[in-house]
């Protein structure tokens, strides 16, 4: 089957093209009315002027999680411990039964109060709950929860590896159920342009989307992440990143390998060079000998770094030990870089893979915790003027999986109505599109591709948060369709 996008517009080109599409990839841009089709099997869908775009990637999530993010209990608007606990008490009361309570988003770090486990055991009785941060970093357990997930803990907050090792134990459904919820949220994510994801959910990946593919899960693109843990099973599998993984009908790639420098900023466990409020710099979660180490071992095996590191001193020491090692990679999140550093994310071939959500997440949290340090915070617009590579997600659940989102927190540095936060660190549309992209509209390139009701490169930052998709197509063909 031959696929005809008529009447379409694209950025750079003047008036209105057909793009022809063929065993899954552009062959053919003409002027409207001018294609060569051959003689067969040809499907014509009237595009009607409206632009058409690379289709969107998400270069950060945590599907697993974020698909079972919608059916968690939302903490996320609670404004101290005392309000996020009167929610687990009307959740306990609407809906009273065994199962824990699971509750996700809540940021201490601006609370009046500490988060202790009297308040949710008086919530939610002999019920256990486990609330997660809205950076993943940490989660706060009433007592009976403690005792199911974290026995010998006497903390009511348990952070980093702690926290991991619960929120790990906490899926309360099936294999089957879960990936009828990946489903659906693929299915919300081609709604809204996206074709691909970068998955670095914790656990072994490549058995998941293997099962999820094969049972029909065909609406994203997917490279699944690799974690320390399953490092050396992966290099026995001789897995490498770029690689698709057979079988998959080339929707699962090999990831790549992510490790975990340091925390996050609202724990305050994100690496810093100055001290916080409380007089901590944070944690390293591996030394620098260490990091150095596992990424050489990595590299070795054909498998690109992704290094977690947000604070100035985790992404110093990403940066050298990129350097030891004589390669390239990414360095996921890069909140705050000292501008000695900012040129070598160029000059040593590592993408900075950000999140400009964050950055509006945040902003409040990082003038309390890195005063007089934020104009480094997110600092989009002097990455680009470097030349460093740009790769935007989300880390949903952290954040939506929505690119649009993104790419109007990288643009318009704002949301709600607030006035832009370090406004000299926007960046134009077009170097945002870019870093949410992998492929052109192009003859040759991949037919991944979102059709648009309005030009993103027109449109104000509020304007691209709710930018009507009017059709995805994954390998020219359709995965959202609200044109015919």
């Amino acid at each position: 089957m031959t696929l005809v996008l008529a009447g379409a517009r694209i950025p750079g080109r003047d008036g209105a093209v057909d793009v022809v599409v063929g065993n899954g990839r552009i062959t053919e841009i003409a002027p409207s009315g001018s294609a060569t089709v051959s003689a067969g099997s040809v499907e014509r869908v009237a595009l009607d002027g409206r632009w058409l775009e690379p289709g969107l990637w998400d270069q950060h999530v945590h599907f697993t999680q974020w698909a079972q993010t919608a059916r968690r209990l939302d903490v996320s608007r609670a404004d101290s411990a005392a309000a996020a606990a009167a929610l687990v008490r009307d959740r306990a009361t609407a809906d009273p039964g065994d199962d824990p309570i699971v509750g996700f988003g809540f940021h201490d770090a601006l609370w009046p109060d500490l988060p202790t486990r009297d308040l949710l055991d008086a919530a939610a009785g002999d019920r256990a709950v486990v609330l997660i941060a809205g950076d993943l970093h940490c989660s706060w357990l009433n007592t009976v929860a403690a005792r199911r997930f974290a026995p010998g803990s006497s903390d009511a907050v348990l952070r980093e590896d702690a926290s991991f090792a619960v929120t790990s134990l906490l899926s309360a459904a099936d294999e089957s159920t879960l990936d009828r919820w990946a489903v659906d949220a693929a299915r919300a994510a081609s709604a809204r342009g996206v074709v691909g994801i970068v998955d670095l959910e914790y656990g072994w990946n490549l058995d998941v989307w293997r099962r999820r593919i094969a049972a029909g899960a065909d609406g994203l693109r997917v490279e699944f992440g690799i974690y320390g843990e399953h490092l050396e099973r992966a290099a026995g599998m001789r897995l490498r990143t770029g690689e698709p993984v057979p079988e998959t009908g080339g929707l699962l790639s090999v990831g790549p390998f992510k490790v975990i420098s340091d925390g996050s900023l609202n724990t305050r466990t994100a690496l810093c060079a100055h001290a916080y409020p409380d007089g901590g710099h944070g944690v390293a979660n591996l030394s620098p000998a260490e990091l150095v180490d596992r990424m050489r071992f990595a590299v070795g095996h054909g498998l690109e770094p992704a290094v977690h590191a947000i604070g100035d001193e985790a992404n110093r020491r990403a940066l050298d030990a990129f350097e030891a090692v004589d390669a390239g990679g990414r360095i996921e999140h890069a909140q705050l870089i000292d501008a000695s550093d900012i040129p070598r994310f160029a000059r040593l071939g590592v993408t900075a893979s950000v999140q400009p959500e964050h950055a509006m997440d945040d902003r409040d949290v990082a003038e309390r915790l890195w005063a007089g340090r934020t104009d480094r915070a997110f600092p989009l617009a002097e990455l680009h003027r470097v030349g460093a590579r740009l790769a935007f997600g989300s880390d949903a659940p952290v954040a939506p999986l929505d690119p649009w989102d993104a790419i109007a927190s990288a643009v318009g540095r704002s949301r709600d109505g607030r006035q832009p936060w370090h406004p000299e660190q926007r960046i134009p549309a077009d170097v945002a599109l870019r870093a949410s992209v992998r492929s052109a509209v192009a003859v040759g390139q991949p037919a991944d591709l979102a059709v648009l009701d309005r030009d993103p490169r027109a449109s104000e930052p509020d304007a691209l948060r709710t930018m009507p998709v009017a059709a995805t197509l994954l390998a020219g063909r359709f995965t959202h369709d609200a044109l015919r």
